[in-house]
């Protein structure tokens, strides 16, 4: 199937039942390549971990902490399923180990002990100071979420998800340095399986350049919820994207929905692959 980025609009379309917010956009030229609801506000599950690790870097670039310095997990932060801390015997780490956990595995027993070292209320505002306004971290990871709790644990707009990963690929709001750890943190991500999945990428090893395709991207998942968002590059082209799937359970019937949601977004990734060919 041959698909080229006019043509993801009306293929997520296709999907029934499914809300989507998409944008892709060069990142050196500005040039908008495909978008479908870009401000629609969605839940985006793990997405919003990035500012939280972005509120780290800002801090140690403003000389508050360093990535050297060590924390201790709590028990009361323990949390299973995605991630990897809860199977290690080691409870204290690095704020460096802590947040590669984040980015490669997606760590949800290192984001809540995270969460709770940086501040909630400070990631938060950080975000809004950013320019985010439809776009951040709800709380730490719980379950079962408790009443009075908020009801996601992030939510964004595939256009403002879009400018996050583009200006971080610039080298702005961070130092060069910091930049650089934060997209390297990212790069190791291991979730392949949604808009990367066309890529043809090592799932485990995938920073720098393989088959001319560089990536790093976040993603989240929920059962109603598949989220992807990043930079491909090619040798001579940049494009950020944020592709952002939200349904109710009331429209999955066993894994239909589901399967039809990541087909379509591994279309979303043939076209950028054409797009970074051309």
């Amino acid at each position: 199937m041959t698909i080229s980025c006019r043509d993801i609009p009306q293929r997520l379309r296709e999907v029934a039942g499914v809300r989507w917010s998409a944008r892709a956009v060069d990142i050196d030229s500005g040039q908008l390549l495909a978008e479908l609801d870009p401000d629609r506000v969605q839940d985006t599950a793990s997405v919003g971990k990035i500012f939280m690790l972005h509120r780290l870097l800002h801090e140690v670039d403003a000389g508050r902490r360093s990535l050297e310095d060590r924390v201790t997990r709590r028990p009361a932060e323990w949390m299973d399923n995605s991630g990897l801390w809860y199977l290690l015997q080691q409870n204290d780490l690095s704020l460096y180990d802590v947040a590669a956990l984040i980015g490669a595995v997606s760590d949800n027993a290192a984001t809540n002990t995270l969460v709770r070292v940086i501040g909630l209320d400070v990631v938060q505002q950080h975000t809004r100071e950013l320019g985010y306004r439809d776009s951040g971290l709800d709380d730490c990871v719980r379950w079962p979420i408790p009443p009075g709790a908020p009801r996601t644990l992030s939510h964004g707009t595939a256009a403002e998800l879009v400018r996050f990963c583009a200006r971080l690929a610039r080298g702005q709001d961070l130092s060069r340095s910091s930049a650089d750890v934060l997209q390297r943190w990212l790069g190791a991500g291991m979730d392949l399986s949604m808009v990367a999945s066309a890529f043809g990428l090592d799932p485990l090893a995938h920073y720098y350049f393989d088959r001319d395709i560089w990536l790093w991207n976040k993603t989240g998942t929920i059962g109603v919820v598949r989220a992807d968002i990043g930079v491909v590059m090619s040798p001579r082209r940049r494009i950020g994207y944020a592709v952002l799937a939200n349904w109710d359970r009331s429209v999955q019937v066993g894994e239909g929905v589901r399967d039809e949601v990541l087909a379509a977004m591994a279309d979303v990734g043939r076209a950028l692959r054409t797009e970074l060919a051309g």
